[in-house]
């Protein structure tokens, strides 16, 4: 757990590159929402900074950047209850991203293993910012002192390497400034799986759009991509433990759960012995019910820009109001003279 000396502080965000996603949503979006108005300050972000570790056309990014706003507010995130804004607007996410870069070690970085993953064979030719931005991504945690993050798997690396980037700080200059961020992972669709294919991930640069689920797809879109995903031949069982060599009957039973707000456990004893004719309609009228109205507030949202604009711009003056005080000591407790 985080120093008590620290606020209960939930910092999050999500890169705009490409549309949302119903993995967006469930594996994060949601979550951000159930955690407002509890026990914690909740600060959610655009991270728009960490797009351009590859190309962006500006307009795209412009608009990307727009529609993640647009999903965080059509889904529940409240201004009032939540800072809302886009990285880019407070400058202290790049600067304490640099004396991060001057904190983080060269091998610790070495063994991210997403940058091996999006690098792949092409290491030498991708950007020193994609190989940095977990570094980027330790300083718009850091700059808020948050103490908790909701994260999926994928990420939990990069949440503990910003624990070793706070710990080598405090030691190395002698203070507690900096808490030991926990990483938050929980529910049943943090991971949502590709609608053809149960074994990777859903994208939005998938081959096909019939993998995924867009969050602006209208209700009959929605309804056709479920009623057309890849199940297989057996019924559904009556434990999990049925599920363990069946990647897409096990995901669309976890999206069900994650929809319904339910256990994996209750939709098996709902379904277990059914077979997919039931099943997928079910899916199909709870992901309509419950995403449409999402979608149709979002494309609300969207043909009014200067709207999220406004929004996200109010957000970044309460962002600044916290992060840039800390941002000050650090450069204090470094020596620097300003």
């Amino acid at each position: 757990m985080a120093d008590a000396a620290f606020t209960p502080r939930v910092f999050s965000g999500i890169k705009p590159s490409g549309g949302l996603t119903l993995g967006n949503y469930l594996g994060a979006i949601k979550r951000f929402v159930g955690m407002q108005g509890g026990d914690f300050e909740t600060i959610y972000c655009v991270v728009d900074m960490h797009a351009v570790t590859v190309w962006q056309n500006p307009d795209d990014l412009r608009t990307a950047t727009r529609e993640v706003a647009a999903g965080y507010l059509a889904s529940g995130i409240d201004p009032s209850k939540s800072i809302l804004f886009n990285q880019s607007r407070v400058s202290a996410h790049a600067e304490l991203g640099w004396l991060f870069n001057c904190v983080a070690r060269v091998g610790w970085m070495n063994r991210m293993t997403q940058f091996k993953d999006k690098a792949g064979k092409n290491s030498e030719q991708v950007s020193l910012g994609l190989y940095a931005y977990p570094s980027l991504m330790a300083a718009d945690i850091l700059a808020y002192h948050a103490t908790h993050v909701p994260v999926g798997e994928d990420q939990k690396q990069h949440v503990e390497l910003t624990r070793d980037i706070a710990k080598k700080f405090n030691h190395d200059y002698k203070v507690d400034f900096f808490p030991e961020t926990t990483p938050v992972i929980e529910g049943p669709a943090m991971r949502v799986m590709n609608l053809r294919d149960g074994t990777k991930k859903m994208s939005k640069s998938g081959e096909s759009d019939m993998e995924r689920v867009n969050m602006l797809d209208d209700a009959d879109t929605i309804a056709k991509k479920f009623k057309k995903s890849r199940s297989d031949q057996d019924v559904l069982p009556d434990s999990m433990d049925g599920l363990a060599d069946r990647a897409e009957a096990r995901n669309l039973v976890n999206i069900y759960a994650a929809l319904a707000d339910i256990s994996n456990d209750a939709v098996l004893a709902e379904y277990g012995g059914q077979g997919w004719g039931k099943f997928k309609p079910a899916l199909a009228d709870l992901a309509v019910e419950k995403l449409a109205p999402i979608s149709g507030e979002m494309r609300r949202f969207m043909n009014d820009p200067a709207e999220i604009d406004r929004i996200m711009a109010h957000g970044a003056d309460k962002a600044r109001a916290i992060a840039e005080p800390i941002l000050n000591k650090t450069f204090d407790i470094m020596g620097f003279v300003r």
